[in-house]
């Protein structure tokens, strides 16, 4: 659970506060034009709310844990027509590590029921990689919220039954495991289904599902290799470098949501029909390689690295200030320009005749970056950043996790969210994007302990508890 908010009264007890009877009566009136069925504990929140007049704020502030509660809707009483977008769409996760389990977790953060089935005893590799709480990573937490985690080894004839079992069910199934690995256990699409003629399939992998690499294991340093974004990154002078964060599987995740998304809309036109979407790491960074295709085919021209700045365009480069800090400065557009040589000193550069366009500019991109740096050096960030904000200058500087954390804007826009963990260690997580105005996404708890939910989910395929005794006797969860 989220943290209390520094304005929330303090219950006494597990009671919540009661507020005084002169706010009871008009909040209760206001509510119900909201169609809104008030508890005490909703009573209780809306009083410590600071916009209390506005019926509408309070219903927002309740269900978005505003009020520092994570609840479902429909809990402690309180019904609305805010609900969330994905709300009955029932997902079964057959993956690992990031591709497959992000999607699926940005289909859970939008109120999608999503069953995320682990290996007995281990998990998850995600469990335990990079930074670690009592033995369990922090972004676990993050990127397994809202999840359910069932424990099931997939080469047992029963699990794999149990899992037909609850893709009779489901809407979507998301897997990421190399192509061929899910038919060999009877859980491929032809399989799968049969069982569910309506079902949607996301599959995630390297290479795609078909073609001459199919075969071949793949993460997302070789697609980010093999799409064209390696190649690019750096300096021209220096070997390719990294980006910082699985940028790959996170570009798959998204398309994969994409996917799903489309055929449950053509699903809905088309009752019945279900499909599977074939990804391929790789064409998920091809996909927003921008030109680089159209200029080597008509052109022969081979886009090479270029460091900090971007190609075709100037100016707009990484610029070093007296503090030995760093800006971005991206004075892309023909009137952006003007006022960035007005702002820094060089009006004769700002009314200079070849520099009106971008291609005039690119063709002098060395020397307007020496003119820009010659600047920067003589100030620190902060009079550069405040000087280019007052011209209009789109300008910023290269945030680390402490500027993140610490920046209002963030705040403001309740990207940066307090969590609870089981232990009662308070944990900040990133907020829900996109935000919705009428169906925001949430978080109701954070990524479960292994197996969590097993008993849970399969009791509701008729598993009672002698049977889940024998299976856990057997290995099967």
């Amino acid at each position: 659970m989220r943290s209390r908010s520094p304005w929330f009264p303090r219950a006494r007890g597990n009671q919540p506060p009661r507020p005084p009877r002169e706010v009871i009566k008009p909040l209760t009136t206001d509510l119900r034009r909201f169609n809104v069925t008030v508890s005490a504990d909703f009573i209780a929140v809306a009083a410590a709310c600071p916009r209390r007049h506005d019926g509408r704020f309070v219903i927002d502030c309740f269900t978005r844990n505003r009020c520092g509660r994570i609840l479902r809707m429909g809990e402690a009483g309180v019904t609305s027509e805010m609900q969330t977008p994905l709300r009955g769409v029932k997902v079964i996760e057959l993956g690992s590590l990031i591709a497959g389990p992000y999607a699926a977790a940005l289909l859970a953060q939008f109120g999608a029921d999503v069953v995320k089935i682990e290996q007995p005893g281990t998990g998850d590799p995600l469990r335990s990689w990079r930074k670690l709480h009592n033995g369990t990573s922090y972004w676990w937490y993050s990127l397994n919220r809202n999840k359910k985690s069932v424990t099931l080894n997939l080469k047992s004839a029963r699990a794999q039954q149990i899992v037909r079992q609850l893709v009779k069910g489901a809407d979507i199934v998301i897997e990421n495991f190399r192509p061929g690995w899910l038919e060999s256990l009877a859980l491929g699409w032809e399989d799968l289904s049969k069982v569910n003629p309506s079902l949607i399939m996301v599959r995630i992998s390297g290479y795609g599902q078909t073609g001459p690499y199919r075969s071949r294991p793949g993460f997302a340093a070789i697609a980010e290799s093999m799409g064209g974004l390696r190649y690019l990154s750096g300096f021209p002078d220096r070997p390719p470098v990294r980006v910082g964060v699985s940028l790959g599987d996170s570009l798959a995740s998204l398309y994969g949501v994409i996917g799903a998304l489309l055929a449950l809309q053509h699903r809905q036109a088309n009752p019945g029909k279900g499909q599977f979407i074939d990804l391929a790491l790789y064409e998920a960074v091809f996909g927003v390689m921008e030109s680089l295709i159209p200029e080597f085919s008509a052109l022969g021209h081979v886009r090479e690295r270029s460091g900090a700045s971007l190609p075709g365009i100037s100016p707009s480069n990484t610029y070093p200030c007296k503090d030995r800090r760093y800006v971005i400065i991206a004075g892309n557009s023909d009137g952006i320009f003007v006022r960035l040589m007005r702002a820094i000193g060089r009006a004769d550069l700002a009314e200079d005749a070849r520099l009106a366009r971008n291609e005039g500019r690119v063709e002098h991109a060395a020397m307007l970056d020496e003119v820009i740096t010659a600047w920067t050096s003589q100030n620190d960030s902060a009079a550069v950043l405040a000087r280019l904000e007052a011209a209009d200058v789109p300008c910023g500087k290269i945030y680390t996790a402490a500027d993140i954390h610490a920046d209002p804007h963030y705040r403001a826009r309740e990207m940066i969210q307090r969590f609870t963990l089981p232990d009662g260690t308070p944990v900040d997580l990133p907020g829900i994007v996109p935000k919705l105005s009428e169906t925001p996404g949430e978080t109701r708890w954070l990524g479960p302990a292994l197996g969590q939910h097993t008993e849970e989910v399969l009791a509701s395929i008729g598993i009672d508890a002698s049977e889940m005794a024998e299976l856990r006797k057997q290995g099967v969860v």
